[in-house]
């Protein structure tokens, strides 16, 4: 929760920031697009640095 939360501040700047002038921008042209976007994409990458360990069959064999 906290990748997606960090990412969607980080999309809302991008979008106030950076922004698309034209309104061609499929992703950067409307707040909630990049807002939405971005939320996803932290959560994807901070997802991939969980420290809960992966179930197995040993692990579950152990028990």
């Amino acid at each position: 929760m906290i990748g997606v939360a960090i990412g969607a501040l980080i999309g809302m700047a991008y979008w106030y920031f950076v922004g698309c002038s034209t309104g061609s921008c499929a992703i950067t042209s409307n707040p909630i697009n990049s807002t939405l976007y971005f939320a996803f994409a932290g959560g994807l990458i901070l997802n991939t640095f969980s420290s809960e360990p992966q179930k197995t069959k040993e692990n579950e064999l152990e028990k």
